[in-house]
């Protein structure tokens, strides 16, 4: 047992490539975090290996187990990003996606999605996933992201709940978020919101620990550590900052 654990730890650190894994206890295993590129990340718990938004090419994800679970926020490249997942094997993986995503997968992939709305519930395996609302305010009909066409999600695993945002802005769905456990909140500028609207919303939904996602926009990066000092002055809140955005 001692031999396959050591096993384990060293295949965690083969796909570890910028030392930025992080492990969450769960009452059903640990979950594993491992962020990827911009708003990509995979969450790796007991079988299931989850890829979010897989983007940047299939190489970004050398080393690392084969998707069982595909969730993908958006239609924008930085979301659905069909070389990326042209490069990855996907034949045995189901894709949990919003309806516009569904309709733009090729028809080897769209066979194996299953599109849900903002408000619905599914169960795959023992995760449960709720998809909740992500758009742009105030809410137009040529908004970069119009209500109703992505999803945010909220899983559940083994009792922790982990909030993605997608690409949003502090709506109040977001505000009225209860017990999330671990969350990925975005803060990108012109797409989304900026540092200060996204620390005001943690500050209210208050989770647990929180990663700040998706932060490059049309200035550069988004100023993070003032993003952590807002939150930890305000709130218990644990800002956990990673390397979304390595050379």
């Amino acid at each position: 047992m001692k031999k396959l654990t050591v096993l384990f730890l060293l295949a965690l650190i083969t796909f570890d490539s910028n030392g930025q894994i992080d492990t969450i206890s769960t009452s059903n295993g640990d979950v594993i975090i491992q962020p990827i590129l911009h708003g990509s990340l995979v969450l790796s718990w007991n079988d299931q290996t989850v890829y979010i938004d897989p983007y940047g090419g299939a190489e970004k994800f050398a080393g690392i187990k084969s998707p069982s679970l595909i969730l993908i926020t958006d239609i924008h490249g930085d979301h659905l990003n069909q070389k990326t997942l042209d490069g990855l094997n996907t034949e045995r993986s189901t894709f949990i996606v919003p309806q516009a995503v569904k309709n733009k997968l090729p028809d080897a992939m769209k066979s194996r999605s299953m599109a849900i709305a903002n408000g619905q519930t599914v169960v795959f395996e023992d995760l449960e996933i709720l998809a909740v609302p992500m758009y742009n305010l105030p809410e137009t009909p040529d908004s970069r992201h119009t209500k109703g066409r992505g999803n945010g999600y909220v899983l559940s695993i083994g009792g922790k709940r982990i909030y993605i945002s997608g690409d949003t802005e502090d709506i109040p769905e977001m505000r009225n978020l209860k017990n999330i456990d671990v969350a990925f909140v975005c803060m990108n500028l012109p797409y989304t919101m900026d540092v200060d609207q996204a620390a005001s919303a943690v500050i209210e939904f208050k989770p647990t620990i929180v990663y700040p996602y998706h932060y490059r926009g049309k200035g550069g990066l988004s100023d993070v550590e003032s993003f952590k000092n807002q939150v930890e002055a305000a709130v218990s809140t644990e800002v956990r900052l990673r390397s979304w955005y390595p050379n």
